[in-house]
């Protein structure tokens, strides 16, 4: 098989979305050959005109491919996408490497390597952060799970789409630190929102409270890239949807639980956000939070 590091080697990419598509497109720009695969003809359409090569099925995607990437909802997708009706696995050669590059659970990422280390397959997972603005220019957060030798193969590949590339350890570490960073990401989100409300309870305007925070020790990711563009402005098109964080705190709630670690943060903010899910519906931004907030405390 060809060496990744070589701009000849061929990467089979599944999950042309929001991230995926211009995740992939960074890697048609690095110099890859990259066959693409997404459900949606329009997705396909896109990248093909970024230069790839796009098909309707994983197999297909999977043909001659070195390295084979997942960027798709749930870890359960991505084992569907491989022995489900996607039929990959199946498709790619003995080692071959999958990278998953979705937000799955740890465990069972740490069960799909085994199934497919006995097809003679590798597996790291390498989920990224970042969101879509950084999934354009290609400086991604990526978290990698997975063995020494598996993640140098895969180096050269992963810097065409992040800027950070962070060895985690085992496999399933990659998916285990993504929830947690999540999971951080949305107590700072809740308590700027919460923060808001009440300021503009008070008659201290939302935005200059967020003024203050930015240069005070209140500054997190979302006073820093959230507040003011997406929440206060009352656009809630982040682009990272409501569904998907929602599943990331139930992965790192589900965890602790796994450990036998009895936290309650985790457990608190999976019940918040699966409650807002509900009440706003499944195409909801996650910065549509703060619509549900709002509407609780009015309660």
């Amino acid at each position: 098989m060809s060496d990744p590091a070589d701009r000849t080697a061929t990467i089979g990419f599944v999950g042309l979305g929001m991230m995926g598509l211009p995740m992939a497109s960074c890697l048609v720009a690095a110099g890859f050959k990259v066959r693409g695969a997404d459900l949606s003809a329009e997705a396909r359409s896109a990248f093909q005109a970024a230069g790839g090569t796009a098909f309707a099925s994983a197999a297909e995607a999977a043909e001659g491919a070195d390295l084979f990437i997942t960027m798709l909802p749930d870890g359960a997708i991505v084992r569907d996408a491989l022995y489900g009706a996607g039929q990959a696995a199946s498709v790619l050669e003995p080692g071959a490497l999958v990278i998953d590059m979705s937000s799955s659970a740890p465990l069972e990422t740490r069960a799909l390597a085994e199934d497919l280390a006995r097809r003679g397959l590798s597996l790291i997972d390498a989920p990224v952060s970042g969101g879509v603005r950084r999934a354009l220019d290609g400086s991604l957060a990526i978290m990698v799970g997975g063995s020494t030798a598996d993640i140098a193969r895969a180096t050269p590949c992963l810097k065409a789409m992040g800027k950070s590339i962070i060895a985690t350890g085992p496999v399933g570490s990659g998916h285990a630190v993504k929830a947690l960073n999540n999971f951080v990401s949305a107590a700072g989100l809740q308590a700027a929102c919460e923060a808001a409300i009440i300021a503009r309870g008070f008659g201290v305007n939302p935005e200059v409270l967020v003024d203050v925070l930015n240069v005070s020790t209140g500054r997190n990711n979302s006073t820093d890239v959230k507040m003011k563009p997406f929440v206060l402005s009352g656009a809630f098109n982040s682009g990272f949807s409501m569904a998907l964080m929602a599943k990331d705190l139930r992965t790192a709630a589900d965890l602790a639980a796994n450990l036998g670690l009895k936290t309650q943060a985790p457990v608190l903010a999976a019940a918040l956000w699966r409650e807002a899910l509900a009440a706003l519906g499944a195409d909801a931004d996650h910065t549509e939070i703060f619509r549900h907030l709002d509407a609780t405390a009015q309660d």
